[in-house]
């Protein structure tokens, strides 16, 4: 309907999650001209393009975009000088003034390439001063050993320089979403948003003009195997049940150990199965296939979905393994009883093409539903947990000193984040300031070295930079780190930069010139990131950790480096987190060892830590009666004690059954060369009962290690580098006692560390709590492939811990935050807060942003922080008249 639509461009959509498939968006017209200006420079979409949870492009080119883009920079694509010229008017509505680039073929006819549009499409004539100079993987990427990066066969490398396109055919990683590198957080960065606008508004034009006519279309056809691809599939499959058969058979014979060993062999040869099937469909497919062509741009799909499609659907997993068992010994009664054949057990050998058989599409539609009902499952949960953190987190923001405080001025940070850099503006990967790669890669495009420049030797190079570093007045202006990661750079720029020859020669192959530029850009941008007074961090941090957790799954994953220790992950790790949950579901402590290269020395810490019981090292607890006594012999086993590196012998394990709370004293108990005897004391009605109590309790008496841990797991540390061809061990203990276990020889107790945030508290105090906090929230999302700008998880670590204690981000801990009436009445429990507060008289004086949206009066952030000092002249002032003191009679 006229004048009843809202339009806008579709790479908007995104930050909407907005499709067009019947969406309704709701409008909010602002009623003042303060309010129009304030949503005119808050809301605009050119003001957010990126996101403030980690600087991320959240508005760039999408589906079709991209696919125009992919297909009109591919090789061997020519124009002559007609087509050319229409496809530039196309970006511009032909209104634009255009300077045609140097054709790249001259005779016998003028062409164009490709490559050719988008730097017109940058900088369209000699009056737009924009200079792009990026480097960028794509998906299709291939690295070879024989020639340089530029070079690749596939066209996956992505060279920008000076806003010309030298290689590579773009797709999602340059122009896409969800990427720092790209083309447009670069135009953001080194330019402004309305640079990244225009261009975007350009490509879109350009895109549904050339894609309307060139013609795109995606049919069945594009996914009907040929009969060689079919042949070639048939025979993998077949390989594949063949192996699993196999493995089924050495099962039977009883040489596999345990049934979950059978399934992990079983798992991984079906999981073979589709990546062979699947890597056959994406070489067998020819590459006008528009399926194909929409994968490897990023626009749609992935080559998962192109090979189920295609050649094999593949394995459906129920809760991580294979379908369970819905009948007695059965998945479907379509199957024989205790079969483990891979068509029993949820694999769909057939394609999408070709149909799914009855038992197929039964397990397709239980892996289907499984993800259905983990997202209606996690829905209130992390809403609810996105709530809380915005009523722990609403009233905080950055004032004109610098410092993070509340609304009733408690400070929580001296300086946001350490540095006071504003998380949208980071250009960093892991949340740094500036990506120094990219900005030396424009000086050297922009500032290439003269005739007049003079390089400088690897020795000069240090020296000039400190130089720099004085002249620009950094110690000022930049924080000791970032001087540091600077230093750092510069110093391995001398490396880097020169070739063998320039290193005979001239030094580094860095010019004064280039050295001046580059610390000169760095400081300047430095110092434009730091984050404006009155930004509402507080709500911002909430939404940034809130908003990924939607899209989490609430499984364990294995713990990193060892696949049989399972960890709690996803949505109910952030609760536990949040909640400071005491008991944790699965507390691991990270143990350094001190000599991490000897496994013997490993294997003795963990044999101290390990909790061992008398019936895992005893041979044999018997009961022993004859006319005149009557005891419970105990027998060791040396070899296994000796084996485990276990301290234990017969009189230490007679103290730890002392210790418990078996009622037997020290004449009760006589040791043996290689065990005990144990004679109870008490009636001979009863010491038959007596002793054979004794033979059931005692095999669960600790008698070495810390009890509440339950295993201790050696593994190879990947982390850090191998020393002499070895690898670095370090133990994960399964358990809780932190303290425990650091005093335990043979351990590094500096280096060893808990994902117990209480017992970290305690234990090690509450900077190692917040640290602890940082590490857990990042490592959580880190599994989960998001990231998020740990300024946020620092600001959420401190306000859970400024206290002095770790207060949760619930009920009972927000109680503690000194947070008003009003607020905590909106939060839970209304009426007692309510209630309470009158009967003691409380005072709220109306300063967070919950109280003031109550009362209707503006809140004190953003725009409302600011306040107005008027000067009063002395002759406005009322006259006060001073008569004598009143007597009191």
């Amino acid at each position: 309907m006229p004048w009843r639509t809202l339009r806008f461009n579709e790479s908007v959509c995104n930050p909407y999650n907005a499709d067009f498939d019947g969406d309704e968006m709701n409008m909010h017209v602002p009623q003042t001209e303060e309010a129009r200006t304030e949503a005119i420079t808050l809301m605009g979409v050119q003001n957010n393009l990126c996101t403030p949870k980690n600087g991320e492009m959240l508005v760039a080119s999408t589906q079709d975009f991209l696919t125009t883009s992919y297909l009109i920079t591919r090789k061997d694509t020519f124009y002559d000088r007609a087509a050319f010229s229409l496809i530039c008017s196309y970006m511009g509505d032909a209104m634009d003034s255009i300077d045609l680039p140097t054709p790249t073929i001259l005779k016998p006819i003028e062409l164009w390439t490709g490559k050719q549009v988008f730097n017109v499409l940058l900088r369209p004539n000699a009056s737009v001063r924009v200079y792009v100079t990026l480097n960028v993987k794509e998906k299709n990427f291939k690295k070879s050993e024989h020639y340089d990066e530029t070079m690749c066969t596939n066209d996956g490398w992505v060279y920008f320089r000076n806003s010309e396109l030298i290689t590579g055919q773009l797709g999602k990683a340059t122009l896409g979403n969800g990427s720092k590198d790209g083309l447009y957080s670069i135009l953001l960065r080194d330019y402004n948003s309305h640079a990244a606008a225009v261009c975007m508004n350009r490509l879109a034009k350009l895109s549904a003009r050339w894609i309307g006519i060139h013609g795109f279309s995606i049919g069945i056809d594009d996914v009907q195997p040929g009969e060689k691809l079919k042949k070639e599939r048939k025979e993998i499959v077949d390989k594949g049940y063949k192996a699993c058969d196999d493995l089924i058979k050495i099962y039977e014979k009883g040489s596999l150990n345990a049934a979950k060993t059978l399934e992990n062999e079983l798992t991984s040869a079906l999981n073979k199965i589709r990546e062979e099937t699947g890597k056959l469909c994406m070489e067998g497919l020819h590459w006008r296939n528009s399926p194909l062509i929409m994968s490897q741009c990023g626009s749609k799909g992935s080559p998962i979905n192109i090979s189920q499609m295609v050649t094999c659907v593949g394995q459906q997993t129920v809760n991580g393994s294979r379908a369970p068992d819905g009948f007695i010994d059965r998945s479907l009664p379509h199957f024989p009883r205790m079969s483990r054949a891979p068509e029993a057990k949820g694999f769909v050998a057939h394609s999408f093409y070709d149909g799914l058989s009855a038992t197929e599409f039964f397990f397709h539609t239980m892996g289907g539903r499984e993800g259905l009902v983990d997202t209606a499952v996690k829905t209130a949960s992390t809403g609810y947990m996105s709530r809380r953190l915005m009523k722990a987190l609403e009233d905080l923001l950055v004032h004109y000193d610098h410092t993070v405080r509340n609304a009733s001025g408690c400070i929580l940070q001296f300086t946001y984040g350490d540095d006071g850099m504003d998380p949208a503006l980071m250009e960093g990967k892991d949340g740094t300031p500036l990506n120094f790669d990219r900005l030396f890669l424009k000086v050297q495009a922009t500032c290439p070295p003269r005739s007049h420049h003079t390089y400088l030797s690897t020795e000069e190079l240090p020296q000039r930079f400190e130089e720099e570093l004085v002249r620009q007045d950094t110690s000022r202006v930049c924080t000791d780190a970032f001087v540091k990661s600077l230093r750092g750079f510069v110093c391995k720029l001398g490396v880097k930069s020169a070739s063998p020859s320039q290193i005979f020669s001239k030094g580094s192959g860095v010019t004064d010139k280039q050295l001046e530029v580059f610390v000169k850009i760095c400081v300047s941008r430095y110092r434009g990131k730091t984050i404006e007074p009155g930004t509402a961090i507080g709500p911002i941090g909430a939404q940034s950790i809130g908003e990924p957790g939607t899209q989490m799954t609430l499984k364990t994953f294995h713990f990193a480096g060892v696949a049989s220790m399972n960890i709690t992950q996803g949505v109910p790790r952030i609760n536990e987190i949040i909640n400071a949950t005491k008991t944790i579901s699965t507390p691991v402590i990270s143990a350094e060892l001190e000599n991490p290269l000897v496994e013997a020395s490993a294997r003795m810490a963990k044999g101290r830590i390990e909790k061992t019981t008398l019936g895992q090292v005893a041979e044999s607890i018997e009961v022993l009666m004859t006319s005149t006594s009557a005891s419970v012999r105990i027998t060791l086993d040396k070899k296994i004690i000796e084996e485990a590196f276990l301290s234990i012998s017969p009189w230490s394990v007679k103290n730890a059954i002392l210790k418990t709370r078996i009622k037997l004293q020290d004449e009760n108990i006589r040791v043996l060369d290689s065990g005990l005897d144990i004679i109870p004391k008490g009636d001979s009605d009863t010491t038959h009962f007596t002793l054979h109590n004794l033979k059931n309790v005692l095999p669960n008496v600790i008698v070495n290690g810390i009890k509440t841990v339950e295993r201790v797991v050696i593994a190879q540390d990947d982390k850090n580098k191998e020393v002499d061809g070895k690898k670095r061990l370090k133990m994960f203990v399964e358990g809780t006692n932190l303290l425990a276990v650091m005093g335990t020889p043979g351990v590094d107790g500096r280096t060893t560390t808990s994902n117990n945030i209480v017992e970290v508290s305690k234990t090690l105090g509450i900077e190692a709590a917040r640290t602890t906090i940082i590490d857990e929230i990042g490592s959580v999302m880190g599994n989960h492939g998001m990231s998020i700008d740990i300024r946020h998880m620092m600001l959420l670590a401190d306000v859970m811990t400024y206290r002095g204690e770790v207060l949760g981000i619930q009920r009972t801990g927000i109680q503690k935050m000194d947070k008003s009436v009003l607020m905590q009445a909106s939060f839970e429990r209304t009426g007692d807060h309510l209630f309470s507060a009158a009967i003691s008289g409380k005072v709220d004086n109306i300063e967070g942003v919950t109280e003031c949206v109550i009362m209707g009066i503006p809140m004190k952030l953003g725009t409302g922080i600011l306040k107005v000092l008027q000067k009063t002249r002395t002759e406005d002032l009322p006259k006060l008249n001073y008569g004598a003191d009143p007597i009191i009679s």
